[in-house]
């Protein structure tokens, strides 16, 4: 089954309300919830993943920070919030060597492809695309960020050829703003896909809740009736 991920998340920050809308949709029976490396203080973020875990949610932590002391920064944080995933960054190599001295690593399932820009964008050929993934694949991480809806080609082509080609599950992170694509997903087989901002913005069910936003895709996805 393909699970939705929601990420209290816009445009590649995380809302500085974010505690605030985790208690408003918190009974909506989402599973996976998550936020980027930027936008809170650490104090903030403690709360908050003890606010999810005491739900029994599943936490990840997408790092979109670009310079490689901020990634490992936000990796190191990763480790002291205690998530379950540590997705999205660009430094895999170093971030392997840091969780794996840890002792206590999360699932990484970092980006591939050249990303560039924040909010983050994916560049490059498919074909240089999918060698980056089978490069990190070699290396051991856990999973696949595909930023495919912040990709300049073809979408579907690029989404195909990485779950063709790779072993390891693959989540489509960004820009996944309708129920087309939300179908998309489901259609193609992905492990799993993040919305943040098409929620928060209402672009499912215009003039309705964030409880029915959320409802609305975990119904698409068959996560709840």
């Amino acid at each position: 089954m393909t699970y939705f991920i929601l990420m209290l998340t816009k445009n590649d920050l995380t809302i500085p309300n974010a505690l605030e809308v985790f208690d408003e949709i918190k009974e909506t029976g989402v599973k996976h919830i998550g936020f980027k490396d930027i936008g809170l203080p650490m104090a903030q973020l403690k709360v908050l993943v003890q606010k999810m875990k005491k739900r029994g949610m599943t936490t990840y932590l997408e790092v979109v920070s670009e310079s490689e002391e901020d990634n490992m920064k936000s990796v190191q944080n990763a480790l002291e919030l205690g998530v379950d995933n540590l997705i999205g960054g660009t430094y895999v190599a170093q971030t392997l060597r840091l969780l794996d001295r840890s002792g206590k690593r999360p699932r990484y399932y970092p980006y591939i492809g050249k990303i560039v820009g924040h909010p983050c964008l994916l560049r490059g050929t498919i074909d240089e695309i999918v060698a980056d993934g089978r490069m990190k694949e070699a290396l051991g991480i856990d999973g696949i960020n595909l930023l495919a809806y912040r990709y300049d080609g073809e979408v579907e082509k690029l989404i195909t050829s990485v779950l063709e080609s790779l072993k390891i599950p693959v989540i489509v992170a960004g820009s996944i703003d309708s129920y087309e694509r939300v179908r998309r997903m489901i259609r193609l087989k992905v492990d799993g896909f993040t919305i943040g901002g098409a929620i928060l913005d209402r672009k499912f069910m215009p003039n309705r809740s964030l409880s029915d936003q959320i409802r609305a895709i975990l119904k698409e996805t068959g996560e709840t009736s």
